[in-house]
């Protein structure tokens, strides 16, 4: 299909939508929005009115409204501070997965990361369900890389010593899940009986995914705690659920151990070119001399494509909020649990209900379009949505138990897919953006891919003889039996010393993250690294001893230990200094 014919289309669907106003050029496949309209919403309608057609390649949606922000550009720095085969930009699940999986050959590999840590982008906040690909649109890269994927994930989480537990998603049909449509009541049980499964199973066939349709009396008794509402299942058992943080960490972890360098707290501000080639790459610490860069930088994809000068596609941010339970309730459920909903709402699965590897209940995420990618709040009306949506699932699940909500931004693009190709117009650069959901389950696969295309770009890949694709974990000392714990804890007194009661993290787990090849220095790097705070108080015990013990590792005075960033200072001087005031006061 023509360009221009493209565009004629998209005229009348604007004018339909009135957004007459709005300017709309296209170059080969890729659509310009510009203009001023008076909402968000109106800017997201326009975005993906223009991705809607397969043929797209990207939507740059340059759109004004109102709560727009103006980007700050940093500064770089000029002097020169090192140099790589391959610049990656993103410390994310997708960017660990291809420094991991690039170190397989005899590159200098460099990750640059503006966070204080790994994984801190959505690839901690999400409900970290490896999905199977049912749920992606056919015929998406997302479904293919997703499918490939999470068949990989079994064999990878044992390699890099993760949890992983294939635990299987039920999705659950019940009398309400067609109430949207406002049917008589014999038309839509016979839908949810007969039809709704046969589209399904017949979904999973195509794509060679196992699926099973399940009678109401055996998911009663499988999930006894499901709603009596409940007409019958589909058992997806290739499903699982990992640790995202943990997960990224361990590949980050064997990436270094495998020769990879990771500067963390440092920003790509710019790319300068030669000849339409890469030739540095601008940080906030200063240039990196390399001919390759991958640009897995999630929500800020579209910002690194622009100082590239190949931007063809806008993230437009989604917000997925969750809510996480006391392990009080383990044994609850037993599976991922999907609450099934028709008509679906557009760019979202649904999320679920869903047991975490350390055995606290989760429910969510939703899906919400917001105009600030740095908008990780959660609203009392968004804890209300869930608590209302999964009550329907399970109406006798006591919502006292909760002990913690967070948000994660998902990185879309107008299209709705994983856009992973070779620049058209910059030699060295690679696009892999908008990586949301199901980034997790893909991400294997999407580092293998790129793998290829730098092969077909012309990167010349020899294997490395001495990777180690094995990573050895850190102790965890509350898996151990009394035995082995006897004797770890008589060579090293720090292990027998409790510092977070709920988790039971112990001093000596809590220095080893300290002085690990990724060293944890903040309190929320520890964290996810120890779990030191991740229990029913949420740090209220243990958060000053972690914060001491950090000091004394790191020799960093209490006041400078952050939470998880520059600007997350928690102390500011010891109390008994505060009252020394002058002048009576």
């Amino acid at each position: 299909m023509k360009d221009s014919k493209i565009k004629r289309e998209l005229i009348k669907s604007f004018k339909k939508h009135r957004l007459e106003n709005i300017s709309i050029k296209l170059n080969e496949k890729i659509v310009f929005l510009e203009g001023t309209i008076d909402s968000y919403e109106k800017y997201i309608i326009a975005g993906h009115l223009a991705g809607r057609n397969s043929i797209i390649r990207g939507v740059v949606n340059n759109i004004s409204y109102p709560e727009k922000k103006k980007t700050q550009k940093k500064k770089g720095k000029d002097e020169f501070i090192g140099s790589a085969d391959v610049v990656i930009v993103g410390g994310g699940i997708t960017g660990c997965s291809i420094a991991r999986e690039l170190s397989k050959y005899k590159l200098k590999i460099v990750i640059i990361e503006k966070d204080e840590d790994v994984s801190c982008g959505a690839t901690k906040a999400n409900n970290a369900m490896v999905h199977s690909g049912i749920g992606e649109e056919p015929g998406t890269l997302k479904q293919k890389l997703c499918v490939q994927g999470h068949f990989l994930f079994e064999k990878l989480s044992k390699q890099l010593s993760v949890p992983y537990r294939q635990c299987g998603m039920l999705i659950v049909i019940t009398k309400d899940s067609l109430e949207d449509l406002k049917l008589p009541s014999f038309l839509s049980n016979f839908l949810a009986k007969y039809v709704i499964p046969y589209i399904i199973l017949r979904r999973g066939k195509k794509i060679k995914v196992p699926l099973e349709k399940i009678s109401r009396m055996k998911i009663l008794e499988i999930e006894p705690q499901l709603t009596d509402r409940t007409i019958l299942g589909i058992s997806s058992p290739t499903y699982g659920v990992t640790s995202p943080y943990e997960f990224c960490i361990a590949l980050a972890e064997n990436a270094v151990e495998n020769g990879v360098d990771i500067r963390l707290n440092t920003e790509v501000v710019g790319i300068e070119l030669e000849e339409n080639r890469i030739r540095n790459v601008i940080t906030t610490e200063g240039k990196i001399r390399t001919g390759w860069v991958i640009n897995a930088a999630g929500v800020n994809a579209d910002e690194i494509a622009e100082v590239a000068k190949d931007r063809f596609y806008t993230i437009h941010p989604r917000k997925g909020s969750t809510l996480l339970f006391d392990k009080s309730n383990a044994g609850y459920i037993s599976h991922n649990l999907s609450f099934f909903q028709f008509p679906m709402k557009e760019h979202t699965k649904g999320g679920g209900a869903m047991v975490t590897t350390h055995g606290n209940i989760q429910w969510g995420p939703t899906a919400i379009e917001i105009p600030d990618k740095d908008d990780l709040s959660v609203s009392k009306d968004e804890i209300y949505d869930i608590f209302e949506k999964y009550s329907r699932l399970l109406p006798n699940f006591s919502k006292k138990s909760i002990i913690a909500y967070f948000a994660g931004i998902r990185s879309a693009t107008f299209t709705e897919d994983f856009i992973i190709e070779a620049s058209k117009k910059i030699k060295g650069l690679i696009h892999v953006a908008g990586i949301q959901s199901p980034g997790i389950a893909a991400s294997p696969a999407i580092a293998m891919m790129v793998a290829d295309i730098l092969k077909n770009e012309g990167l010349t890949l020899t294997d490395n003889p001495k990777f180690e694709p094995l990573r050895k974990n850190h102790l965890i000392i509350r898996e151990l039996d009394f035995e082995k714990r006897k004797k770890i804890i008589e060579k090293n007194p720090l292990y027998g010393r409790i510092v977070c009661r709920c988790e039971e993290v112990t001093e000596g787990e809590i220095v080893d993250a300290i002085h690990s090849n990724i060293p944890a220095k903040s309190l929320d790097a520890i964290k996810r690294r120890t779990r030191a705070g991740m229990g029913r108080c949420q740090a209220g015990f243990c958060l000053p001893r972690v914060a001491k013990i950090l000091s004394r590792e790191t020799g960093k005075p209490i006041e400078k230990i952050m939470k998880n960033s520059k600007e997350s200072q928690l102390f500011i001087g010891k109390s008994k200094c505060l009252l020394e005031e002058t002048d009576g006061d």
